[in-house]
């Protein structure tokens, strides 16, 4: 699974540093930045409408009464509100959004096949409809809800009452919050149907081609079916477990038992279609082709730099180092309770000739202690681009001396550190790994718990673009809010490339030097001839840099990062959702409905109504 930045623990991303704005600070800030940028916007448009003196009476009396209303907030009138909220979603037929949803599923499984790990194709499909779905809803929802109400003059009736504006905003955020969470629970749970019905299939036994099973001497002790039936658009081969049982091995991303009742052999339902892995993470080092250390691997020309590649055939190597290895992150065979440590990696495979590319190309791993330098006996491998190797390294193995040594007496370390060496044998074929391809695997989560954190993060987005819709609701019209949350949920999703930018590091520049490479025909890496000497050239940077970029890192500050929000990668993977990331995604939730109630609430007051 792609990790570009791992996640922090809960704190240590709350709190921060002194010299590192954590998000505790940050989200201070960034409300304060918020409601003083309500009080702007607000004097901006009294201004217009009433003068200076005027404009700026009313905002000084908006600000000073909010500032008392902020303490007498009552949850029975907020509640009121919401209660509204909830019966007015309900008369828009909302539950309708379910019935599309189930037809979409319905027709979805014609079209989801895949020849490699059909589960990954599924919670793909099924998180991402419901994320873009509960988006969807959610806007359409809130924003049009407030200038409805001021269209049909309802709101009068409303703020003649011993209501405040506050209460107003927060219940309309928590009533269509409310409506959404039960559309996203009935959502969730027809998904989470949907795809382990998908998932569960059955074979047999092909009986017509059969294969002989030999003990260590080479005499034949069983004739077995060499593999099942054709369904579901795939078979099995039948192999010999480690046990001496049967199993049909590793296909479309699961395999089966074949069980046995006295001589009648039957195939299980699939084993593992739904996985959740608890990865324990190290850190990546390379050594270039001549053996020395180098914190980059070999470039291939890939413009996505998240891996290196190491070569093969050479002394080129990725090295991972794992902190605080002891006996508990050591697993029991369930046959003879041999101890192992459970190893995964992720090999990306670059070939630099084809020849058969079926043929896979061979890798070496092994053990070594970063005291000592003592190494276990080298494991070859045959390694499958992007796909998830299983290697188990028992607690008693031999060196590369073939001395018999103990995994966690001589080749840990004395601080609990153990390295991992990974080569590519094949010559002039590449391998490339980053940071979270090689893992020692803990014991797995629930399945159905982390497709719930995933619902949860989908649940997150849902709430941030309502709190904005409703705030943004309070002051304009209904279709200029709707396309201004819009543009910042757009935004939202291509956060980093926004940034990038902001900050003129884009391929192309900023905003205004991108728009003459555009009218020019200019491509985006050619500098501009004699672009030192040009007055024009330079003060387009100096703009693009200094005043719009500033502008744009601005509106980035208060941008939700949508693209942090998405849980569908680890579920489609197979990997645990932290935890400490459900708590980010949670509180990063509550600062928005807190910011976008302060904005609302200034907006609202400043807007001219029965008061």
């Amino acid at each position: 699974m792609v990790l570009e930045n791992p996640v922090q623990p809960f704190l240590d991303w709350f709190l921060g540093g002194l010299s590192n704005w954590g998000a505790g600070p940050l989200f201070v800030v960034t409300l304060l930045v918020l409601a003083l940028g309500s009080i702007l916007v607000g004097l901006l448009v009294s201004i217009i409408l009433y003068g200076p003196i005027k404009g700026g009476e009313r905002v000084y009396t908006v600000v000073r009464n909010g500032l008392a209303e902020m303490f007498y907030w009552s949850p029975r009138r907020v509640s009121a509100i919401a209660r509204l909220a909830v019966q007015e979603a309900f008369r828009k037929r909302v539950l309708v959004a379910i019935v599309v949803f189930s037809i979409l599923l319905l027709f979805a499984g014609w079209f989801l096949q895949s020849e490699n790990d059909p589960a990954k194709i599924y919670f793909s499909f099924v998180l991402t409809a419901t994320a873009y779905m509960g988006v969807f809803i959610g806007l359409l929802l809130s924003v049009f809800s407030l200038p409805d109400d001021f269209k049909s003059k309802t709101i009068y009736t409303i703020v003649t009452k011993p209501v405040r504006a506050g209460d107003i905003i927060l219940g309309r955020i928590l009533g269509f919050a409310f409506v959404g969470t039960v559309l996203l629970l009935i959502m969730g749970v027809i998904s989470y149907i949907f795809v382990k019905g998908s998932l569960n299939h059955s074979h047999q036994l092909d009986l017509a081609v059969m294969q002989d099973v030999t003990d260590a001497d080479g005499e034949v002790v069983a004739t077995i079916p060499q593999f099942t039936t054709f369904d579901n658009d795939h078979r099995h081969e039948i192999q010999v477990a480690d046990d001496g049982g049967l199993i049909a091995a590793f296909a479309q991303g699961h395999e089966h038992q074949v069980l046995q009742d006295g001589d009648k052999l039957t195939v299980s339902p699939p084993l593992s279609t739904m996985r959740a892995r608890v990865p324990k993470y190290g850190t990546i080092m390379f050594r270039d082709p001549n053996g020395n250390p180098v914190a980059k691997g070999v470039s291939v020309g890939k413009e996505w730099k998240y891996r290196s590649f190491i070569q093969g055939g050479s002394q080129s190597a990725a090295i991972w180092t794992f902190d605080d290895i002891d006996e508990s992150l050591l697993v029991a065979n369930s046959r003879d309770e041999t101890k192992f440590l459970p190893l995964e990696l992720i090999v990306r495979v670059f070939r630099t000739y084809k020849a058969d590319i079926e043929t896979p190309i061979q890798g070496s791993i092994q053990l070594r202690n970063p005291e000592t330098d003592l190494k276990s006996r080298i494991e070859f491998f045959s390694a499958r681009d992007d796909y998830i190797d299983s290697q188990y390294f028992p607690r008693k193995l031999t060196d590369s001396d073939n001395n018999p040594i103990d995994l966690l007496d001589d080749l840990v370390s004395k601080d609990g550190q153990l390295e991992v060496v990974v080569q590519c044998v094949d010559r002039a074929q590449y391998f490339g790994f980053a940071m979270a391809d090689c893992f020692i695997r803990r014991p797995d989560a629930s399945p159905l718990v982390n497709f719930a954190k995933a619902m949860v993060s989908i649940w997150v987005q849902m709430v941030i673009v309502i709190s904005i819709a409703v705030a943004a609701s309070a002051l304009l019209t209904g279709p200029i809010a709707l396309m201004l949350t819009s543009s910042l949920v757009l935004l939202g999703y291509y956060k980093e490339f926004f940034v990038s930018v902001a900050r003129t590091t884009a391929e192309g520049g900023g905003p205004i030097e991108s728009l003459v490479r555009l009218v020019t025909h200019m491509n985006l890496t050619s500098p501009f001839p004699n672009e030192k000497d040009r007055f024009e050239i330079q003060a387009m940077k100096i703009i693009d840099k200094d005043v719009i970029g500033t502008c744009m890192q601005g509106i980035a500050n208060i941008l939700p990062d949508f693209s942090q929000f998405n849980g569908s990668s680890y579920v489609a993977s197979g990997f645990d959702i932290p935890w400490p990331l459900v708590g980010q995604q949670l509180l990063t939730c509550l600062a928005f409905v807190i910011g976008a109630t302060l904005i609302g609430y200034f907006f609202l007051r400043n807007r001219e109504v029965a008061r």
